[in-house]
């Protein structure tokens, strides 16, 4: 239940993308005065532009599957979860009116499949509570001390300068810029003290380096029913079953974004990184080499492949791209190739092509509530944190979570600094 809010206890929210409206949202119902500024024309453009094609809010996998997406950060990022758990999630969307269902893939969905209603219902339920906005405001940083909680704000009508009682951060990593998310936050925080790890693309695509005839004849082609493995940076073997894409430069979509954190590791520590590509992931090794190395006749290896195994268009293609012809010409080495085919990566796209971002805060710079140790009375929330995780729901639900922990703890602070 929203409270009144209490003018004595005035809470700023930076940013309106789900980490900042969950803090306010927290905010308000604790019954602070709560005020959202953002840099953007409205609030939430990110969140409504990654709902365009089907908005994925959360996923149903067990609360233990769901917490290892998280890979090295599954520990910090657990109290977020425990707060607001994927079940929490969907029960909190189903009160803001809007029905969701499970797809196949188990991942959770809106009914009618779109972001906007979504939005538009909880915007309405944070005006009702008080909540107010203010649009085309660009945080500028601090004026003067950043423990004092005033705000430098670049608007339309010139700088302002705003103070609260407490501050959320909620400004996004620096994936599509033009929506908001530009890193520009980065030097600020960094300038009052604040640890910040680089921000890296996560959920990317990666540059392959392909002839000029492979990107022209199959740019755009899905591989479908694929498998990638490799080792981490720690040795650690890895593997995923599912598809991805041939763009002109390289490779991208939902197979990679799953390992594209172990991926750029790879590249960032040697330069380059090894992914191996199985082709037929639902073919044993030694289905394949039967089939390779039955008698052909006058047929090419590439028909011979086809009739076989149904190994045609860009998969027949990637062969012949990362083999030598040697290595084509011999069945035994084909046959291993075809269920791990070495595929050379070397540079992840750049970040504001990603889906996301890694970097940010560090979690050694904030307290268990979320705060900035060097800026009292200031939290941090969102995918300005150092965490990542791949799509399927997870980005979204870990933000919503951040954010609920960060008004928590705003609350908290405002009850204990209360005159």
């Amino acid at each position: 239940m929203i409270q009144t809010p209490d003018p004595s206890r005035r809470a700023i929210v930076v940013g309106g993308g789900p980490a900042g409206l969950m803090a306010a949202e927290v905010l308000a119902a604790g019954g602070a005065s709560v005020d959202v500024y953002d840099a953007m024309p409205s609030v939430g453009r990110k969140f409504l532009l990654a709902g365009k094609g089907g908005m994925n809010i959360t996923h149903s996998e067990p609360l233990d599957a769901f917490a290892g997406r998280y890979g090295s950060r599954r520990a910090d990022v657990a109290p977020w979860l425990d707060g607001f758990a994927p079940d929490a999630v969907r029960a909190w969307i189903h009160d803001l009116g809007v029905d969701t269902f499970v797809g196949t893939s188990g991942r959770v969905f809106p009914t009618d499949m779109k972001a906007a209603p979504l939005l538009r219902a909880w915007l309405h339920r944070l005006r009702e509570g008080g909540v107010r906005f203010h649009m085309r405001h660009r945080w500028l940083g601090w004026d003067g001390s950043p423990a004092a909680g005033a705000l430098r704000f670049a608007t339309p009508e010139g700088e302002r300068v705003e103070r609260a009682d407490a501050v959320v951060l909620a400004l996004g990593g620096a994936s599509w810029a033009r929506l908001g998310s530009d890193g520009a936050w980065v030097p600020l925080l960094r300038q009052a003290g604040v640890d910040v790890a680089p921000l890296v693309p996560a959920n990317c695509g990666f540059d392959a380096d392909w002839s000029a005839h492979f990107a022209e004849r199959h740019a755009g082609a899905p591989l479908t029913t694929v498998a990638l493995a490799l080792d981490d940076v720690d040795g650690v073997p890895l593997a995923r079953k599912g598809q991805f894409v041939v763009t002109a430069t390289g490779i991208e979509g939902s197979l990679v974004y799953a390992l594209s954190a172990p991926i750029r590791e790879r590249i960032a520590r040697d330069g380059q990184a090894t992914v191996f590509v199985d082709l037929l992931p639902d073919h044993d090794a030694a289905r394949v080499l039967d089939e390779v190395a039955r008698p052909r006749g006058t047929r090419s290896m590439s028909s011979h492949l086809q009739s076989r195994l149904g190994i045609k268009g860009v998969k027949s293609g990637l062969l012949h791209e990362c083999l030598s012809k040697e290595a084509y010409a011999d069945p035994a080495r084909l046959a291993r190739a075809i269920k791990a085919l070495p595929l050379v990566v070397k540079r992840p796209r750049p970040i504001d092509e990603a889906i996301s971002s890694a970097g940010g805060v560090r979690f050694a710079d904030l307290d268990a509530g979320g705060m900035l140790r060097a800026v009292p009375g200031t939290f941090a929330a969102g995918e300005m944190v150092d965490w990542e995780a791949p799509t399927g729901g997870y980005l979204l639900t870990a933000c919503f979570g951040s954010g609920r922990a960060a008004g928590r703890g705003a609350l908290a602070w405002l009850e204990r600094t209360r005159p």
